[in-house]
């Protein structure tokens, strides 16, 4: 497993993670990789179910194919 030391961190900032950690029962080097590890990019299947709820959200109606908007982009 790799290693990252973060510099300049905020005192403030820092102690807010401790006493969170703290509250949780957990050490700071937890709470912070389990922070990190929540912020990675999604998987393949959850980046395409984010693509479909937002989708969903998207009002029904004529959509524009984006291969015949590149097209007559690139013919102006």
């Amino acid at each position: 497993m790799a290693q990252v030391l973060i510099r300049n961190i905020d005192d403030d900032t820092l102690e807010a993670h401790r006493a969170r950690a703290k509250a949780r029962g957990q050490s700071l080097e937890q709470a912070l990789r389990d922070l990190i590890e929540a912020a990675a990019p999604y998987s393949p299947a959850e980046r395409l179910a984010v693509a479909e709820r937002l989708q969903a959200q998207t009002p029904s109606g004529r959509r524009s194919d984006p291969v015949t908007l590149i097209r007559e982009d690139r013919n102006r």
